[in-house]
């Protein structure tokens, strides 16, 4: 298992030089000038021309990136254009905010989504299958910028319970992570009562209750377990989704993430942190596939990594 981690770490650093390539090309071809912004509209010609210089934007691009990576190898991440504050030091202070914020809205979606799942599964065409179904579909036809809102407008404004933004204290964690969570609870409970479904018609499972098995010892022992697999890949995409900073849950809640960072960058042309943010983002995705291939292990030791 141990050479089957650092082999999936080492195949990782060409996959993050990509991505460090690829969005250091897209990243200019935006519209806009960070030299003019910073500067200002009013500012010369000549003034906004010793801020790129000052930038090193006027060299050309194969230059700017072989700067880039030189500095990627070193873990140097560069400047911010816009607060001349390291890079590093921005992406601190925001990641924990989005941690602590993936994390509760990933145990609320695996809680909410599983249980209602294992509901629907249990008692298939039934009325609380179908009101799982109806709730899940629900839950992922609504736009999250929506929900928030409405979440806003209930909890907050109509009936004063929760802070509407910003960050502090586990009040404030509520509404986002659960309006996050929403949306990731509907497709877990989906994939899980499918899963289910599948392996409650087997034949081992038939097998179980012929012999007395109790109802409850043959859905927790026999049928959950063999149905995880498809259930952790489900919840380690949406893990990685949630970590890559949930933009639109983080802006609309004022929430001091990487994803609301990321925004502010792109909008003032902040090359350094884009670009910081989205390996931050890739590095997420690799880590949390490399944690799900791991538990498969766990949850079925028929599998073998070489």
């Amino acid at each position: 298992m141990w050479a089957y981690i650092v082999k999936r770490l080492v195949l990782s650093v060409p996959v993050m030089f990509g991505v460090a390539f690829i969005v250091f090309s897209m990243i200019r071809l935006i519209p806009g000038d960070p030299a003019q912004i910073i500067a200002g509209q009013a500012a010369t010609p000549e003034y906004v021309a010793a801020i790129r210089r000052d930038l090193g934007l006027d060299r050309p691009i194969i230059v700017q990136f072989g700067v880039y990576f030189s500095s990627l190898v070193r873990a140097d991440l560069g400047r911010s254009i816009r607060s001349r504050a390291p890079v590093t030091e921005e992406l601190a202070a925001r990641i924990p905010n989005t941690v602590r914020l993936a994390a509760a809205s990933i145990v609320i979606a695996t809680l909410v989504g599983v249980g209602a799942g294992i509901v629907s599964a249990v008692r298939p065409y039934s009325l609380a299958d179908a009101a799982v179904m109806v709730v899940a579909l629900a839950g992922l036809s609504m736009p999250i910028f929506w929900s928030g809102l409405m979440m806003i407008l209930v909890f907050s404004v109509l009936l004063g319970w929760l802070p509407a933004v910003g960050t502090g204290s586990l009040a404030h964690l509520v509404l986002p992570s659960v309006t996050l969570g929403m949306t990731s609870a509907a497709i877990i409970a989906r994939m899980t009562r499918s899963s289910m479904l599948e392996v409650l018609r087997a034949d081992y499972v038939r097998t179980a209750r012929a012999k007395g098995v109790a109802e409850r010892v043959v859905i927790n022992r026999h049928a959950f377990r063999n149905a995880l697999i498809p259930v952790i890949t489900v919840i380690g995409l949406q893990t990685g989704t949630l970590l890559s900073g949930a933009v639109l849950t983080e802006s609309v809640f004022a929430w001091p993430g990487v994803g609301r960072l990321l925004v502010e960058s792109i909008l003032s042309r902040d090359y350094p942190v884009v670009q910081a943010s989205v390996l931050v983002v890739a590095m997420a995705f690799v880590l949390v596939n490399l944690a799900v291939d791991i538990l498969y292990a766990a949850a079925d030791p028929r599998i073998h990594y070489q």
